[in-house]
């Protein structure tokens, strides 16, 4: 997380907490609110831990899944049989051709 991110992250969380300040000021100290705070309390322990943390590299870009060819030949018509749906027909009903 680069200085400017953590920046925009504290600025965030301080924010949060004007709000939550006029929220406790309108509501007390309902439980919604208390949750709330602690809610804010768990933001700020985790943005001063990513404060510490080192960046990821990024090496090529993004961790891409591994390439599945799918064939392009037909399936086993025994799928269909028995009153089985078509993908994507959309409730297609009775006998086949």
């Amino acid at each position: 997380m680069t200085t400017t991110e953590l920046a925009t992250l504290q600025h965030s969380i301080e924010r949060l907490r004007q709000s939550l300040a006029e929220v406790r000021r309108a509501l007390g100290d309902a439980p919604e609110v208390r949750r709330l705070t602690n809610d804010l309390e768990r933001l700020e322990i985790d943005a001063g831990d990513l404060a510490s943390v080192p960046p990821a590299s990024h090496q090529g870009g993004l961790d891409l899944p591994e390439h599945i060819v799918v064939p392009d030949t037909p399936l086993d018509e025994s799928m269909w049989k028995d009153d089985a749906d078509d993908e994507g027909v959309g409730g297609y009903h009775g006998s086949r051709p």
